[in-house]
């Protein structure tokens, strides 16, 4: 079996492979003991005196203190709330970016392209101090709008590549059935390129999460700040790496659980189930409703006009 840009590997080749990806990982592994090894040892600071190492237990003690897991707890909530706040009004931008870009009136077309192309090269963490000094919207919302916009950005460039995939055939159904522009586009083209592009807009999802820790320069109370400023100050630096282990554990444990959703969804809506082939694919009917009861007529309609 080969594809078109490379032949299928043979025995030999799928063997060393292998080899190479046990090698790898015996690598990382000794690699990361070696690490944890070397962070355990106690180290002499420079008056003489001794220190426990990370993994100490004097170290590790504040967590029986159920003001550290209630404080870590509001700390993950206001993260979630910001980035499930985020996410929706991002998603709303990318639709819109995605029909801006699509336009065919250059009124349109290129100022959205230009306001696009600047959101996505300015950082996001200018944009949220931007947001807080010009318009002194408070640390949630100058958080919330940065990522929203950004965010919206990418949405609508892959939202934009998913509609320009479709076979051409669509809109000209969509067209010749009596469908306005704008009709086709909502009601055939973007469900279908939403599917397919569900994967990437879910991955894009999860690096909004992550970029929610940079609410943390713009004073909002999130879980980095609430671990690394608020409680590593309240309990002293000798807990500071022990605060930041915990919150790591936090971010990646909601990072991959949106990432293991995004492949779960990836294989759901794959070539057999999200694509869109000409023979399957049928034009929406506006007088009944369904997408796949098309009659003769229209059939016929949609092919004299095409």
């Amino acid at each position: 079996m080969s594809s078109v840009l490379y032949d299928a590997p043979g025995p030999k080749s799928r063997a060393r492979s292998r080899l190479i990806s046990v090698i790898g990982t015996i690598i990382l592994a000794a690699g990361l003991l070696a690490l944890i090894v070397v962070l355990g040892l106690p180290k002499t600071s420079a008056n003489g005196a001794v220190q426990p190492g990370l993994w100490d237990i004097s170290r590790w003690d504040v967590f029986n203190d159920l003001l550290v897991w209630r404080t870590l707890g509001f700390g993950a909530l206001a993260t979630l709330r910001m980035a499930a706040v985020a996410a929706v009004f991002a998603l709303l931008i990318g639709v819109l970016f995605s029909f801006g870009r699509l336009s065919a009136s250059a009124w349109i077309r290129v100022p959205t392209t230009v306001l696009l192309e600047f959101f996505r090269g300015m950082p996001v963490l200018l944009m949220m101090l931007f947001i807080l000094l010009v318009f002194a919207t408070g640390s949630f919302w100058a958080g919330v709008a940065a990522l929203s916009v950004y965010n919206g950005a990418i949405i609508g460039e892959a939202l934009r590549a998913g509609i320009n995939a479709l076979p051409r055939g669509q809109r000209e159904a969509g067209l010749a059935i009596g469908l306005t522009p704008v009709a086709t586009r909502f009601r055939i083209e973007f469900p279908q390129a939403f599917r397919q592009m569900l994967p990437i807009i879910i991955a894009q999802l999860v690096v909004l999460l992550k970029d929610t820790s940079l609410a943390f320069i713009v004073g909002y109370n999130e879980l980095l700040r609430a671990g690394l400023n608020q409680l590593a100050n309240f309990f002293g630096d000798q807990y500071k790496f022990s605060f930041f282990f915990i919150v790591l554990a936090i971010y990646l444990t909601l990072n991959l659980s949106l990432s293991w959703l995004a492949r779960r969804i990836a294989k759901r809506t794959g070539p057999q189930a999200g694509s869109v082939t000409t023979d399957s694919a049928a034009p929406v009917d506006p007088h009944l409703g369904d997408p796949h009861a098309v009659d003769a007529e229209s059939r016929s309609h949609a092919s004299q006009g095409g």
